[in-house]
């Protein structure tokens, strides 16, 4: 065991020592920025629920002029860690529109409408990809999203950057008849194969590497469809 100290202890403090301007500061306040932040929340919000519902998104997509199905709106929810596809609770607003730097309609309505921005970089694309499938799984414990809707995610979030490989795997999706649902491994890998893969000729797709059964379907059904033309 240590030795006790032979230091004398030192007195107690007293409050007469304590600053009296340290005593007398007030609790810290929040900033005039997030009151605008939260004015603007209040402004779409259900009182009733405490949150943004799909009406006050509707009224917000109407104010920035950016319809509902519009891929920056998918991003400004990725933006806020946004849980539920259709609500934004008070937190996720706070969060993403100081992310934004955007405290006023005005300020909100220059971000949203370069929000695509946000996601150039492939790293954080592929973050934002990733979300966007969660996102849109709108049942608890939901691990699937049904072949219509996929396809049609899969138009606002790729089409921009991959549009022939989107419309084929589209294409293909809806006439084949081994699947009614996709999960979140095969949507990640659907972006690989667009980034890897040559659809020239698919001369690099290497069935043995680790893809997803439906892939290699994919890939027989187009040189299939290529001998037809």
């Amino acid at each position: 065991m240590p030795r006790p100290s032979k230091r004398k202890a030192a007195p107690p403090i007293t409050s007469s020592d304590v600053d009296s301007s340290v005593r007398s500061e007030p609790k810290k306040v929040k900033s005039k920025q997030v009151d605008r932040i939260d004015q603007l929340f209040e402004s779409y919000a259900n009182k009733s629920l405490g949150l943004i519902d799909p009406d006050g998104i509707v009224a917000l997509c109407s104010d920035v002029h950016v319809d509902y199905t519009d891929v920056r709106m998918l991003i400004f929810a990725w933006k806020m860690e946004a849980e539920k596809q259709g609500y934004f609770s008070k937190d996720e607003w706070r969060s993403g529109l100081k992310s934004l730097g955007a405290d006023t309609l005005t300020k909100l309505r220059k971000a949203i409408a370069g929000l695509e921005k946000e996601v150039i970089m492939p790293e954080s694309f592929e973050n934002f990809y990733s979300y966007a499938f969660r996102y849109c799984l709108t049942e608890e414990k939901q691990r699937s999203m049904d072949i219509e809707t996929v396809c049609e995610l899969m138009k606002v979030v790729l089409r921009s950057q991959f549009p022939t490989q989107v419309d084929l795997l589209i294409e293909y999706l809806k006439i084949q008849k081994d699947y009614k649902a996709l999960t979140k491994d095969q949507w990640i890998n659907f972006y690989r194969f667009f980034k890897e893969v040559s659809f020239h000729d698919l001369g690099n797709y290497d069935s043995s590497q680790a893809w997803p059964v439906i892939l290699d379907s994919f890939v027989e059904w187009l040189k299939e469809r290529e001998k037809k033309y």
